[in-house]
């Protein structure tokens, strides 16, 4: 894959996790198919930017390639340098795109800021955490040209994508009835969660939970209209407290239900790297469907002869769907899966508007991309603000649900969206 017209410079803000897992490696990928130029990170301190660029995984699979670290890694490792991505970003050329991958309740600020400076968004889930706040991003985005993508992956997901295309020509009927969930390792309780996923933040169904209503949306297009969800809280090995599972209940505007139960407790020393699946049912004339993915088991299994699987298992559920290094023809190795064509899909999206528009005159290049963002919007692939509104309206309700012990609060539609508290 070579790609024509202007290399974008990346800015990724936050050096954590995902970052690691999956950002990066994707981002290094479409550095060497020439989409990519300049990569940059900014963290809050330099552990995470150290640990990036001595891992080994992705020193091998990408030879010779690096980023400009944010703070310098001469930097003490206790010094945080908590604003430092705003100077990042007014340095930046206009027209290059910002990556938005640290905690939830962090978003909105890092979001505008990009915008404000002109400069593209590829956000990880959820977007934001009150609707009112998705719609300023679109509205800004919008009158700018500039680009928003959400990283809701599970709508690159194969399967997915068969679903919604199915659904769509009547072949499953109506959806009545689902149950979803996704368990993340255990381990994730030893690492910088444990310093912001408190009760007053987050939540597992916040957090991981609306991947799976996203994808009932994508499928079947059906809008939640009410959502309750209760958490069950625990501490985390540095004795803060958080919610560690949640089990929510969603109901759509045609009435079906979705349980979605969500939390950080899959044994390290399990299978799975997690345990994650979506089951829906429907109806039809006379006669019922299903839909199932079990997104745990792909149908490969391991067993190493030493303990290399995620959580250091010997016996492994290795699916090679969502995201893993291959060899290919050309140096190192590259990621493959959904989770990189979601992330390549938003970067490419906004490669091609500034491909498109470049050396046009500033009106006429500020409509076609305008145009590109509304044809995006209405194909309903990659998610953006206006058309995965619903999730910021899902989490907004959530939040106010959990906190609650659990009340049942309503979503109302029309001329202006809304959370309306308590049923």
């Amino acid at each position: 894959m070579m790609a024509d017209g202007k290399k974008l410079d990346v800015t990724i803000v936050g050096g954590g996790m995902i970052t690691n897992d999956l950002l990066l490696p994707s981002i290094y990928h479409l550095q060497r198919t020439s989409m990519v130029r300049q990569i940059s990170i900014c963290a809050l301190n330099t552990p995470p930017l150290k640990a990036l660029k001595e891992n080994g995984e992705l020193r091998e699979a990408f030879p010779g390639q690096g980023f400009t670290a944010y703070p310098s890694l001469s930097e003490p490792p206790d010094k945080d340098f908590p604003n430092l991505y705003k100077e990042v970003i007014a340095a930046m050329r206009r027209g290059n795109i910002v990556v938005v991958a640290i905690p939830d309740h962090l978003h909105y600020e890092v979001v505008m800021e990009a915008l404000r400076h002109d400069q593209h968004v590829l956000c990880v889930k959820p977007l934001v955490l009150k609707y009112q706040h998705s719609v300023e991003i679109e509205k800004l985005a919008r009158a700018n040209g500039l680009f928003v993508g959400v990283e809701y992956h599970k709508r690159f997901d194969r399967r997915a994508l068969a679903a919604k295309r199915d659904y769509a020509r009547g072949h499953f009927g109506s959806f009545v009835m689902g149950e979803a969930k996704l368990i993340e390792p255990y381990y994730y309780r030893f690492s910088n969660f444990q310093n912001w996923f408190t009760p007053d933040r987050t939540d597992p169904f916040t957090y991981i939970g609306c991947h799976y209503v996203d994808l009932v949306y994508f499928i079947t297009g059906l809008k939640p209209v009410a959502v309750s969800v209760l958490g069950i809280e625990g501490k985390f090995p540095n004795g803060n407290a958080g919610y560690l599972w949640s089990h929510g209940r969603v109901i759509f505007e045609n009435g079906a239900l979705l349980s979605v139960i969500n939390g950080l407790g899959y044994p390290d020393a399990g299978a799975g790297s997690n345990d994650q699946g979506l089951v829906m049912y429907c109806e039809g004339e006379g006669k019922s469907a299903l839909i199932e993915h079990d997104d745990q088991y792909r149908g490969v299994a391991y067993c190493y002869l030493e303990g290399i699987g995620c959580g250091g298992s010997q016996f492994n559920y290795v699916s090679p769907d969502f995201y893993r290094l291959v060899p290919w023809e050309g140096a190192g190795f590259k990621p493959v899966g959904y989770g990189f064509d979601s992330v390549a899909a938003i970067i490419s999206t906004t490669h091609r508007m500034e491909s498109e528009t470049a050396g046009l005159p500033d009106d006429a290049a500020l409509v076609r991309r305008q145009q590109i963002i509304q044809d995006v919007d209405e194909k309903g692939i990659v998610a953006t603000p206006a058309n995965s509104f619903i999730n910021e309206l899902v989490v907004e309700a959530a939040r106010v649900s959990i906190l609650s012990d659990g009340a049942a609060v309503k979503i109302v539609y029309g001329g202006q969206p809304q959370v309306q508290g308590k049923c």
